[in-house]
């Protein structure tokens, strides 16, 4: 919605109309031919375009997303001390202005990608780390004009608060920042920290220019190529030292398998000569108490019975001298 755009174009009209009103009486008053109609039309349309033009420039429309402040020969120090919000205002025609600023977010990027940030070429930040090492660092900034200090900001940086405030202060804070690290906290366990340092710095030096800082983006962070050579080879020496000390381990652990297959192989003979000697013993206590058994129970009539058992099947008739028991003398079983 422009509405002053289109008073101005009515105005525009309107001018050209007069004019060529205005040139046609002049072309009938040559000739001697009646120019009452054409008089009240150049009244008309003066009117009109005085009208339009005056109305165009002095309304003016605020869109949602802008604030406008106003240049008023009237006002102390040329300017108002209060914005224009969103909506249509009426100022001043051809003693006041109006310049309209942006509070939606704005983001700068600076990027080493060329034509990915606000500069064509290379514009990421170089910076050292307390160790000496040089690195180049990439951010996005998104940051928005406070609405509240609109005027103070146009007092102090007009429109240049861009090029000549978020540029500079967001690589210079880098800069400090990371110069308070090495170069391997920045890329590892600090990466963060240094992120939310640089982030409160930025929002307190945002703040007292009148800016607000919605976030601050780390996007990325390299090296020159002499210390990401040194890095890579650091990272081989590394991963052949881990190779190194897989394969001492992996002999390790084969060596105690080993070791524990021997150990029970050894603990299994030695349980199985054991079981062996005490089966053994076992065995001869039992012999040892069935003879004792045996000897206790052999009596000379015993060994009688078994000695006549013993003679040859055939036998059918034994004669036994008189005075005597057997025909053949018996084992002495006495014990001497």
């Amino acid at each position: 919605m422009n509405i002053s755009g289109l008073l101005q174009g009515l105005a525009s009209l309107a001018w050209l109309g007069f004019v060529g009103v205005v040139a046609m009486i002049f072309i009938r008053t040559s000739r001697n031919q009646p120019v009452k109609g054409l008089t009240t039309a150049v009244i008309a349309l003066l009117v009109t375009a005085v009208l339009a033009t005056a109305l165009g420039a002095g309304i003016v429309y605020i869109q949602p997303q802008e604030r406008g402040v106003v240049f008023s020969a009237f006002a102390d120090g040329g300017v108002r001390k209060e914005s224009l919000d969103p909506g249509i205002h009426w100022i001043v025609p051809f003693v006041e202005q109006v310049r309209t600023y942006p509070i939606s977010r704005q983001t700068y990027t600076m990027s080493a990608t060329q034509g990915e940030g606000a500069v064509a070429s290379d514009d990421s930040i170089r910076a050292r780390t307390n160790d000496g090492q040089e690195v180049f660092i990439e951010a996005s900034v998104i940051y928005s004009i406070d609405p509240a200090n609109i005027i103070p900001l146009h007092i102090t940086w007009q429109d240049r608060y861009t090029d000549e405030l978020v540029r500079p202060t967001v690589r210079g804070i880098i800069r400090d920042v990371a110069s308070q690290f090495g170069v391997e906290e920045i890329v590892s366990t600090q990466r963060g920290v240094l992120e939310a340092e640089i982030t409160t710095l930025m929002e307190q030096k945002f703040k007292e220019n009148n800016l607000v800082l919605v976030d601050f983006v780390l996007r990325d962070i390299h090296f020159s190529e002499e210390y990401a050579l040194a890095v890579e080879q650091k990272q081989i020496a590394e991963q052949q030292a881990q190779q190194a000390k897989f394969v001492v381990e992996s002999k390790k652990q084969e060596a105690e398998q080993a070791r524990q297959v021997a150990q029970g192989s050894a603990d299994a003979a030695v349980i199985a000569a054991k079981g062996e000697a005490e089966a053994r013993l076992i065995q001869a206590q039992a012999e040892a108490q069935a003879n004792q058994l045996i000897s206790q129970s052999i009596t000379p009539e015993l060994v009688q019975y078994q000695y006549v058992l013993k003679l040859a099947p055939g036998v059918e008739t034994i004669f036994i001298p008189s005075g005597n028991q057997f025909i053949l003398p018996l084992p002495n079983t006495t014990t001497p």
